[in-house]
């Protein structure tokens, strides 16, 4: 990895942002010590003279990015030709058991339960997470939970982006010890660049990152202003929630639903998301997903740590698992969205 202490105009700015690259992920806004830069539009702005220390682009995932290196620092090795989707120790599908959970939740409730679960046995003191803006109507942001609500109040998916890795800052503030995060495949690989680059400051109380699968995240004012709203006559007030089955579905709080065609959803994808090579979150130490299911979520657990928490869910009721059908059409999906990901033909 470059050592290089180059500023964020002639490295992350030119080769990254202006490229189009960007994530969005905010991982040079957290970890530039001098605060030079701030989240603006969905991406860094360079806000005073830059002290050009070269660490924005150590933690960017979309500058100089080396998956085997990354590999072999999460995991001590890379993935085999019989991991297809990244290095793991165990695939199955889980759900909550918990009703109110369940109730609330995205697919089969898993990361909740989780959170919920490692929360109330002291694993963990907060969440990093993404909640909904109490001024913007089904828009997402990073959120910090600390209590069990809290937690269940962050719970589902808006499918447009929050840049989840700017709640570690309030983390910091609280000098909150032991916390989980959750995010994107984009953030996972920033919070791992993080590790390697040891910002302590923000990584060290991390007990364990869940990384989401995604084929993409949308504008909110494409999918949400634009088509839902203006085109589906959908208040983002009357959204209850939101699901991809293949395609888009609204539900509404009255109990409508309406559906929206991948394709046409694929005209709002952000932009930087064209340049990811990564479905299933490879980095985490626990990835989940829908992938098709209804009332589960397929779960990849790939480190030790993640497979402590998990099994410590499963053997106290938190959530219980059944096997992967190999042959079924979620295990078939995984493979296809991870490849296709990848670029693989």
């Amino acid at each position: 990895m470059s050592s290089e202490k180059i500023g964020f105009e002639e490295s992350l700015k030119s080769h990254v942002v202006d490229a189009g690259k960007c994530a969005g992920c905010a991982a040079c806004v957290v970890s530039c010590p001098f605060f030079c830069l701030e989240y603006s539009d969905g991406k860094p702005k360079l806000i005073k003279e830059c002290e050009s220390c070269g660490i924005c682009l150590r933690v960017c995932p979309r500058y100089q990015w080396n998956t085997q290196e990354m590999e072999k620092h999460v995991f001590g090795r890379q993935h085999s030709g019989n991991e297809p989707f990244g290095v793991f120790r165990r695939v199955v599908l889980a759900r909550a058991v918990d009703e109110e959970i369940l109730e609330r939740c995205q697919d089969g409730g898993l990361v909740s339960a989780l959170l919920a679960f490692a929360l109330e046995h002291n694993v963990i003191e907060a969440a990093v997470v993404s909640g909904v803006s109490s001024e913007k109507p089904f828009h997402p942001v990073p959120r910090l939970a600390t209590t069990r609500e809290q937690i269940l109040e962050c719970s589902g998916t808006r499918y447009t982006y929050s840049p989840n890795m700017l709640a570690l800052q309030e983390a910091a503030k609280q000098k909150k010890k032991a916390v989980a995060f959750v995010g994107t495949p984009c953030q996972i690989q920033a919070l791992r660049k993080m590790e390697a680059a040891r910002l302590k400051k923000y990584v060290a109380p991390i007990k364990f990152a869940i990384g989401l699968m995604c084929t993409e995240s949308f504008t909110y004012e494409g999918l949400i202003e634009e088509h839902i709203k203006n085109r589906l006559g959908i208040s983002p007030e009357q959204i209850k929630k939101m699901n991809i089955k293949g395609k888009i579905i609204v539900e509404t709080l009255s109990g409508e639903e309406k559906i929206i065609p991948l394709k046409e959803a694929k005209a709002y994808t952000r932009q930087g998301c064209h340049h990811c090579r990564d479905f299933s979150s490879e980095l985490a130490d626990i990835s989940a997903g829908g992938l098709g299911l209804t009332n589960w979520t397929f779960a990849v657990i790939r480190t030790e740590k993640g497979e402590k928490i998990f099994e410590s869910a499963e053997k106290n009721g938190a959530i219980t698992t059944k096997p992967v059908d190999k042959e079924g059409k979620a295990w078939r999906l995984l493979h296809l969205l991870s490849s296709k990901k990848r670029g693989v033909k």
